[in-house]
């Protein structure tokens, strides 16, 4: 995996030591809250001692992992008494953040101390950053490499650092769904949106129903390229789903890398793939077939008890399987079309009182909710869960420009801004679309995603304390490959962690630029694929 990501030689022949000297001193991104620069450094060599207790077996790991890369064949020391030569690892209750550490750096020691070990953990993903750039063709026989003094105070601006993946449009294995959990905790993010369901394909095992991975996880084809009307696809079947236990080691995974996952499950919309599984959960509109092309289908579920039945057994199997406090359902882009010609729905209607299908909606929603919290859990929804009445305990994620955040802020729920003009990688990175891979549209460049502010101007301090965070969207039409997603994610994602991690005064686009020619030869030296001209401004 990526575990080394961060630590690693410009050019081969040249020494660790002489490319320190190269490199500025301090290319970190997200960039600290407080840095204060020292004089000296400390030398890490086959000499260094590791200092952690068993409480931070994990994070020690890690530690590990970071300096084996440079010495591969040095089997470090671990809890060694010594006071000098050591890097240790030191939780700290005095600290005042869950998430914050202080790192300090002379010549005889390296200290990193957290509250917590998520603290100590992206202490270590800072000083990953401060070692020399490697690259995967240098020879690794060093003798020693150096990192600069240096005196880091930091914890992050916003409590949610998040990067959302659509597997429901194209599937992608197992080996990369951890890459992008190591991406994610590489830039000090701690949340991770799997989007498990959508009209093209239900991507997780449910026990109960069997036939939404049998026949909803498959489809006979996909659109090709943008050949909506007429319609042309492109002959090929596409089918994959996670199995429970695959899920549970990717749980475990992220748990190792202080990620959360919070998974996806549509409703009431985007549900084709699981109408095609199982038709009586329709509106009578069958017969129903896994999507192959791209966009809004009239096809919901009804408002029935056997759906709510459906859904509830659906939802304990995922509680069972993600460990988090969230599930998100969706609730965005559901057509009122059928509802509003079905006696069913317009009988639910008149007798709960309901002002329209908008209210049909926020009920369904408020009953799933109310499952979900008798469950301990909480629900996440797009901004469309506004529309009828939000339910009690909603947190909304705001996709469609800020309103909907704003909105929800002043009703005093917690929100998540996910506006599309900022935080959606799917858009174009280039105004040049002529020399891009094929993408959804619009032109969302890095330097528009590092001006962003989460926190809207509209909102009073109070009212501010609702914004948890934000997230960069990750929808995947066009993103056939795992390749193609990284593509699309570096280096915007890099510019969202600062822009959600350090303080808002602190943040200067110009330096970011400078730091970011560090971190690119990183994603070179671990053989990412990124958008190398994206760090031009617009």
């Amino acid at each position: 995996m990526l575990l080394i990501l961060f630590a690693a030689i410009l050019l081969v022949g040249k020494s660790a030591e002489a490319l320190a000297d190269e490199q500025p001193k301090y290319a970190i991104i997200p960039f600290p809250a407080k840095l204060i620069p020292k004089e000296g450094k400390f030398i890490v060599s086959a000499k260094t001692n590791l200092v952690f207790n068993d409480g931070l077996a994990n994070e020690g790991t890690f530690l590990k992992s970071i300096l084996q890369n440079y010495f591969p064949k040095v089997i470090f020391q671990t809890n060694a008494k010594s006071k000098t030569h050591t890097i240790e690892l030191l939780l700290d209750p005095s600290i005042e953040a869950t998430e914050g550490y202080e790192l300090y750096v002379d010549s005889k020691k390296i200290t990193i101390k957290g509250k917590t070990s998520t603290g100590i953990f992206y202490g270590l993903q800072t000083l990953a950053q401060l070692l020399p750039v490697k690259s995967k063709d240098a020879n690794t026989n060093l003798k020693q490499v150096s990192v600069p003094a240096v005196e880091i105070i930091d914890s992050p601006r916003y409590a949610y650092r998040g990067m959302h993946l659509d597997v429901g449009r194209h599937f992608f294995p197992i080996d990369f769904i951890k890459k992008y959990i190591d991406l994610i905790a590489m830039h000090r993010m701690n949340t991770f949106h799997w989007h498990l369901t959508e009209d093209q394909g239900w991507r997780i095992e449910i026990k109960k129903y069997p036939r939404l991975t049998e026949i909803g996880s498959k489809r006979k084809e996909t659109m090709l390229a943008k050949n909506f009307d007429p319609y042309k696809g492109d002959g090929i079947p596409v089918e994959g789903f996670y199995t429970q236990e695959q899920v549970k080691d990717i749980v475990a995974y992220a748990t190792t890398k202080h990620v959360t996952i919070i998974p996806e499950i549509e409703l009431p919309g985007h549900s084709l793939a699981a109408l095609a599984a199982y038709p009586e959960l329709g509106n009578g509109t069958g017969p129903y077939e896994v999507g192959t092309k791209w966009g809004v289908f009239d096809q919901i579920y009804a408002p029935k008890e056997e759906t709510f039945k459906f859904l509830e057994d659906v939802l304990t199997e995922v509680i069972a399987l993600f460990p988090g406090k969230y599930i998100h359902i969706g609730g965005d882009e559901a057509p009122k079309t059928e509802w509003k010609k079905s006696e069913l729905a317009q009988s639910i209607i008149q007798k709960e009182g309901l002002k329209d299908e908008h209210g049909l909606q926020s009920y369904f929603i408020q009953r799933i909710e109310k499952f979900l919290n008798s469950k301990g859990r909480e629900i996440i929804g797009w901004d469309e869960i506004l529309e009828g009445g939000l339910a009690p305990n909603a947190t909304v994620m705001s996709w469609r420009g800020i309103q909907g955040g704003i909105e929800a802020a002043k009703q005093h729920h917690t929100v998540i801004m996910t506006p599309g003009e900022y935080c959606y990688f799917d858009h174009y990175q280039s105004k040049d679309v002529d020399k891009e891979p094929l993408a959804i549209g619009g032109f969302t460049s890095v330097e528009k995603v590092y001006s962003y502010e989460p926190t809207p101007a509209e909102l009073s301090p109070e009212q501010s304390k609702f914004i948890l965070g934000a997230q960069g969207n990750v929808w995947t039409e066009y993103m056939k490959t795992s390749d193609y997603v990284e593509y699309m994610v570096l280096p915007r994602m890099s510019a969202l962690s600062e822009v959600l991690w350090s303080p808002k005064e602190n943040r200067n686009w110009d330096d970011f630029k400078n730091r970011l020619q560090v971190l690119t030869k990183r994603f070179d030296s671990a053989g990412l694929k990124y958008a190398k001209h994206a760090v031009e401004a617009e």
